[in-house]
């Protein structure tokens, strides 16, 4: 017996959304882990925000592909023919596929941001002689530092949550929902090109301030210009914002009676809570790290601690708001 063919033996739980769900959510430790071992033995935090980049689009391939790969495991131990491998275009162009078209917009989404963010991050670390200020008090704590990985894997966890609950539905429960289209799918979209294109906008800006600054095109100690005179943490904006994008696009399916059903929920109130939490648990999250953990309070008290007695520091900060852009 395979290492895969035991591993899916093992997750293979009664309810097929758990047979999904649960080995996805395994996937972003394991990697986590595996990325762990030799970042603490070289006490390098390089591949850090690389190895949370490749989580995501690895536990969103694998729930996509999971049901297929149990199928055709399983015809292939009855010594049937295998089924086909789902087609992507197919769904997108409404004609099933094996896959619904929400669970490849959703996974498209969510692969879109984490190449780009990642590759980013890659790309600034690596021009900052791979530091980060973040790690200067773990990366000689093993313990610390191994904590620092898993607590990625739970944010990839959490936030992915929405995505993972989708694709873990068989596609064919889509074609019962009242419309193919729904509200919350088109609010969804909206936020989430809203979001991420401001998170891109608001990036690329400070990186071409950056730049600007080493080749002393500028002499400013502190971005106040373009989106940065909006709100004092536009890319943190964009990503609450895609994110509820993407947990409003999930949640109307969800919430519905066949959704509950194939989650397992028992309808009503408390059932409607309970789906709207699983959707909803992803930019909550992301706002509890944005404004309580590691966005805002780092950024802000570092600055306050650099510029805090300077006028036009103080003035940016009482003209500027915080969060959300003021246009």
């Amino acid at each position: 017996m395979t290492l895969l063919h035991t591993l899916l033996h093992a997750t293979n739980f009664s309810r097929p959304f758990l047979s999904t769900l649960v080995p996805s959510i395994g996937l972003a430790y394991t990697i986590q882990g595996l990325v762990a071992v030799p970042s603490i033995l070289a006490q390098t935090e390089r591949f850090y925000d690389l190895s949370g980049s490749i989580t995501y689009i690895s536990c969103t391939a694998l729930s996509l592909y999971l049901p297929t790969i149990r199928a055709r495991f399983a015809a292939a131990a009855a010594g049937s023919a295998k089924p086909a491998w789902p087609s992507i275009l197919a769904a997108l162009a409404g004609n099933g596929g094996g896959f619904n078209w929400r669970q490849v917009a959703l996974s498209a989404a969510v692969s879109v941001w984490a190449t780009r963010l990642g590759s980013y991050l890659f790309s600034r670390i690596s021009s900052d002689e791979g530091t980060d200020s973040r790690f200067d008090d773990i990366r000689s704590s093993p313990p610390k530092f191994l904590a620092a990985f898993f607590a990625q894997a739970t944010w990839v966890t959490l936030c992915l949550m929405p995505v993972l609950a989708i694709n873990a539905l068989p596609a064919s429960l889509f074609s019962t929902l009242p419309a193919a289209i729904g509200i919350t799918d088109i609010l969804g979209a909206l936020l989430f090109v809203g979001g991420f294109s401001f998170e891109v906008a608001a990036d690329r800006q400070k990186n071409k301030w950056v730049q600007e600054k080493k080749t002393k095109k500028h002499s400013e100690e502190f971005l106040t210009r373009d989106l940065w005179s909006k709100s004092r943490h536009p890319n943190y904006f964009g990503e609450v914002t895609l994110w509820s994008g993407l947990a409003c696009c999930a949640g109307g399916v969800l919430v519905s009676n066949v959704g509950q059903m194939e989650i397992g929920l028992a309808g009503g109130p408390l059932g409607i809570a309970a789906a709207l939490a699983m959707a909803g648990v992803s930019p909550a999250f992301v706002s509890l790290l944005v404004f309580k953990v590691s966005g805002i309070p780092l950024s802000e008290g570092k600055y306050d601690k650099r510029y805090g007695d300077r006028k036009d520091y103080q003035e940016w900060k009482k003209n500027t708001p915080m969060f959300f852009p003021k246009f």
